[in-house]
């Protein structure tokens, strides 16, 4: 019998995941939660066999949940679900140390068989994300203040503004908007944001 937790913050969503695991005949859902907090205490208490974490949860994120669980059990089976499809989420939540890597999309048809395959061992990604990151692989990836400055450009903000928020010279961050143009082979502003936020950098 496969033990799964699940950690979703929308009732509704996670009543439907439980439902489908407790149909199988060889698995039970041993416990639940809704926040990153509550994932970890339900894990020590249960130590499942396998977590299906949502990435986005109020108060710690389910990286930072599953990078808890997996410094304490380093032998956790994690699968990441998300709304989420660029190749940056994907990365951190493997970096965490998660198996598997679920769109909410997928969920009717993927689900079962993710669960089955990451208590086998295995690692399960989509496809196209698979190919995304394979794409971006060896690639420098943004740095947090790189990622911080994007979000403000994606704000509307002018390269004045940014420097003022942020504490830095106007220099500073035309030096930090020339490397972020490199990394991600943009044309300009406005191209690096879209970019970024396709590839998951922020929303």
């Amino acid at each position: 019998m496969i033990r799964v937790l699940a950690v979703d913050d929308h009732p509704l969503l996670r009543a439907g995941v439980i439902a489908s695991i407790n149909a199988q005949a060889d698995m039970t859902v041993v416990g639940e939660a809704a926040t990153g907090e509550e994932a970890i205490q339900q894990f020590r208490n249960h130590r499942p066999d396998v977590t299906v974490m949502d990435l986005r949860l109020p108060g710690k994120s389910g990286i930072e949940a599953i990078t808890e669980i997996r410094a304490e059990f380093p032998r956790a089976r994690m699968i990441v679900l998300t709304t989420y499809a660029g190749d940056v989420q994907a990365l951190r939540a493997f970096q965490a140390g998660a198996s598997g890597y679920l769109l909410k999309n997928m969920l009717r048809t993927e689900l079962i068989d993710t669960i089955r395959s990451v208590h086998a061992g295995m690692k399960r990604v989509p496809a196209d994300i698979a190919a995304m990151m394979a794409e971006h692989a060896g690639e420098d990836i943004l740095s947090d203040r790189e990622v911080e400055i994007l979000r403000h450009v994606s704000a509307g903000k002018a390269n004045k503004m940014i420097a003022y928020d942020l504490n830095l010279s106007e220099h500073t961050v035309k030096g930090h908007l020339k490397n972020i143009l490199g990394k991600l082979n943009a044309n300009d502003r406005t191209h690096a944001v879209t970019i970024a936020m396709s590839r998951g950098f922020f929303h």
